[in-house]
């Protein structure tokens, strides 16, 4: 009786059926020939490698790591985060932002009224002299770099309704309140909003960035974990840099700024106007003068004409500086005023008295005659009298 098809075995080909184990000496031999070895010499070891949990390291009690300890290990061994990043403004500040960025792997998207095609392409990045073009393009960050007084024509022009609308939008301004409104009121409330400012620039960070104050506000960052892992991808940029990340409100930033930042830069262009000059015995303290307007004039004047009409803090900033000027001038023609009183009266062989000074007018006389009339008519009126 014929077998059933459904109960029928079949054997495997001959090419698929599986072959005897070698044995140990055929084992050795092949890999000899596959290492290339000298006939009768003996193969290292084997190496057996594990994957997976497996393959974490034990402690120092022989146990495995915890599954928290792994997770922490994995995650330090990934490689952050790229960014598309698009920088509206790409004057000197703008190129000097984007070197680092592209350095640290991310997209550089490059937009400003000049024609900055040229240098975009030398760093790596890619110019559109079309902020259409640019927002089509869906940026994941779109950071402001452009002047203090030219920010609010610049922002109010991007065609943000091509942008997705959960782009995150972040400033490098030097006032801090001034941007922080402005992204508010022309942004959808969709937009996530970061305000920062680098304390720094070419010329300071020219040896790097690490330990220099990189202040920020998260003014507006939505609560959705991918999000909040973009907002911490652009922080982490500064982040990886070695800056001092200091968090604090753009009210706070912009009463510390007048006195930091908008003095320092009052103190060096009123140096300038001194045109100072090196001499054969400068100090440190006027060398450090000299550099002081040096880092300070290089700047535009309208980046300094924007730390003053930006930040309320500055008008009252300038008072107290010209109260400062003109105490110390009190105080020195105060000190004038004595030497020179000494000079003129402290005399040697001048009179103790103070009544009998020379009083312009005439003499004083305080010899009591018991006749005021001579006192009052003089020398005259006396002769005439004891005649």
């Amino acid at each position: 009786m014929a077998t059933p098809p459904s109960v029928r075995l079949h054997h495997p080909p001959s090419s698929c059926r599986r072959l005897p184990a070698p044995t140990n000496h055929q084992f050795h031999a092949a890999r000899c020939r596959r290492r290339r070895l000298p006939p009768g010499a003996a193969a290292p070891p084997l190496r057996l490698r594990a994957t997976g949990a497996a393959a974490q390291p034990f402690d120092s009690n022989g146990s495995l790591p915890r599954a928290a300890e792994v997770g922490e290990r994995e995650d330090q061994q990934q490689p952050p985060p790229r960014l598309k990043i698009a920088v509206v403004g790409f004057g000197n500040y703008g190129q000097f932002l984007a070197r680092t960025l592209v350095a640290q792997g991310h997209t550089v998207l490059a937009h400003s009224r000049s024609d900055y095609s040229a240098a975009a392409a030398a760093l790596g990045a890619r110019f559109f002299p079309d902020p259409h073009d640019l927002c089509e393009c869906h940026p994941d960050v779109v950071l402001l770099a452009t002047s203090i007084l030219s920010a609010e024509p610049v922002v109010r022009s991007l065609p943000v309704h091509r942008l997705r609308r959960d782009t995150l939008f972040a400033d490098v301004l030097s006032v801090k309140e001034f941007p922080k409104n402005l992204l508010l009121g022309a942004l959808p409330e969709e937009f996530d909003i970061i305000c920062t400012h680098p304390m720094f620039g070419p010329e300071s960070a020219r040896d790097g960035w690490a330990g220099l104050p990189f202040v920020f506000d998260r003014v507006r960052v939505g609560d959705c974990p991918a999000r909040r892992a973009r907002a911490e991808a652009f922080l982490g940029v500064f982040a990886r840099e070695g800056c001092r990340m200091v968090e604090m409100s753009c009210a706070e930033h912009d009463a510390h700024a007048a006195g930091t930042q908008f003095l320092t830069h009052t103190v060096g262009r009123m140096l300038a106007m001194l045109e100072l000059r090196p001499t054969p015995i400068s100090t440190r303290g006027y060398e450090t003068l000299l550099r002081l307007v040096d880092n300070t004039c290089s700047d535009s004047f309208d980046l300094y004409n924007g730390l003053f009409m930006y930040n309320k803090n500055s008008t009252e900033l300038l008072h107290r500086l010209e109260w400062a000027m003109d105490a110390v001038k009190k105080k020195l023609f105060d000190g004038l005023h004595d030497v020179l009183r000494k000079q003129l009266f402290d005399v040697e062989g001048s009179p103790a008295d103070p009544a009998e000074v020379l009083v312009v007018g005439g003499d004083l006389d305080t010899h009591d005659d018991g006749d005021d009339r001579d006192a009052v008519d003089g020398d005259e009126s006396g002769s005439e009298g004891n005649n």
